[in-house]
C-alpha cells in the first residue's frame, strides 16, 4: 500500500513538472527577440537616406558651385579665355556625362549668369547619335557670349548647336587661340585640362522648368 502511495506521488510531480520545463524551454530570450528589431530599425534607416532626393535648392547651390570651379579651371589652363571671359555679356557652365554603346547619348544641367549680376537661370542639355566604340566621360562646357541678344537667344529659344558649334582649345591646356563666333565661344574641360577640339553639334540646351523658382 505504502508502495503505489509512493508511485502515485512521483507520477503526480511529473505531471506538473514537465509541462512547466516545456513552457520556459519555448520562451526565447530577450536578447533574441531585441536584436533582429533593432537590426531591422537600422536597415530602415538607411533605405529612407538611400532613397532621400536633392532638393530644388541643393541642385541650384551644386550647379553654382560648379560653375565657379569650372571656370577657376578654365582661366588656369588658358590665360586667353579669361581675357574672352571679361568681354562676354554672360556666360554658361554644363556639367556633362556621355556614355557610348553602339548608340551614343549625352545629357547634363547647368547654368546661364549674366556678369553684370541678375538672375542664374538654371538648364538642361541633351543629345543622341549613334558612335562607336564604348566608353565613358564626364565634361564640362563653357559657354561665353559675346552680347546680351546671343546670351537671351542661347537661354529662351531651346538652343541647338549647329554644324559648325565646335569647342576650341590647345594640346596640352595651351592657350585657346580663338574669338567669338556667331556671338559664342565654347570651350571643353576633362579630368586631363582643357580639349583641343570637341564637336557638340546636335545638342540641344533648355531652361529646367524644376530648378528655374
Amino acid at each position: 500500500m505504502r508502495n503505489s502511495r509512493v508511485l502515485f506521488m512521483m507520477l503526480a510531480c511529473c505531471i506538473v513538472l514537465v509541462p512547466a520545463a516545456l513552457v520556459a524551454g519555448d520562451q526565447p530570450a530577450k536578447n533574441d527577440v531585441a536584436a533582429p528589431a533593432a537590426t531591422a530599425t537600422a536597415g530602415n534607416d538607411a533605405n529612407e537616406d538611400k532613397g532621400k532626393e536633392e532638393s530644388p535648392a541643393e541642385h541650384r547651390a551644386k550647379l553654382d558651385d560648379i560653375a565657379r570651379t569650372t571656370l577657376e579651371k578654365l582661366f588656369a589652363a588658358s590665360p586667353d579665355s579669361k581675357k574672352l571671359y571679361d568681354r562676354a555679356y554672360g556666360y554658361a557652365v554644363f556639367d556633362n556625362s556621355k556614355v557610348s554603346l553602339g548608340l551614343s547619348g549625352a545629357g547634363g544641367s547647368g547654368v546661364a549668369i549674366p556678369r553684370a549680376g541678375g538672375k542664374h537661370i538654371y538648364m538642361k542639355m541633351g543629345s543622341g547619335g549613334v558612335g562607336v566604340g564604348a566608353g565613358y566621360q564626364e565634361y564640362q562646357l563653357v559657354f561665353l557670349f559675346e552680347d546680351e541678344k546671343s546670351f537671351t537667344d542661347f537661354v529662351n529659344e531651346n538652343w541647338t548647336a549647329d554644324a559648325s558649334a565646335t569647342a576650341v582649345g590647345g594640346k596640352s591646356g595651351a592657350s585657346v587661340a580663338g574669338d567669338f563666333a556667331n556671338g559664342i565661344a565654347l570651350f571643353k574641360l576633362n579630368e586631363k585640362g582643357l580639349a583641343a577640339n570637341a564637336d557638340v553639334s546636335g545638342t540641344k540646351y533648355w531652361r529646367d522648368k524644376k530648378l528655374n523658382p
